[in-house]
């Protein structure tokens, strides 16, 4: 078993900031590919930013330039920091870790943390 946790969510003005923090832990050798995505009622989940475990970084057009994820490899743990947020970010954040295990590379889904956007 495999568990994902995200924490660091909560509400925030327009032009402020947050850190999302995910940790990855459980039965496996290691993680790979680790990312962000979001969700907002009625949206499917889409891709925010991911970090391979080389550190190869990708990021949705919409937010380059304010969000940076990071990663520490011997924690397992991935970092999403989100700058100059604006309302359309709100949503709710889900981390994904690619596990290495006996049974193959598996992805699993945490639980999710509330962002909130608003003035």
């Amino acid at each position: 078993q495999v568990q994902v946790v995200e924490s660091g969510g909560g509400l925030v003005q327009p032009g402020g900031s947050l850190r999302l923090s995910c940790a990855a832990s459980g039965n496996f050798f290691s993680i790979s590919n680790m990312g962000w995505y979001r969700q907002t009622p009625g949206k499917q989940r889409e891709l925010v930013a991911f970090i391979t475990s080389a550190g190869v970084t990708n990021y949705a057009d919409s937010v380059k330039g304010r969000f940076i994820v990071s990663r520490d490899n011997a924690k397992n743990m991935v970092y999403l920091q989100m700058n100059v947020l604006k309302p359309e970010d709100t949503a709710v954040y889900y981390c994904n870790a690619n596990a290495r295990t006996t049974q193959g590379i598996i992805g699993y889904w945490g639980q999710g943390t509330q962002v909130s956007v608003s003035s």
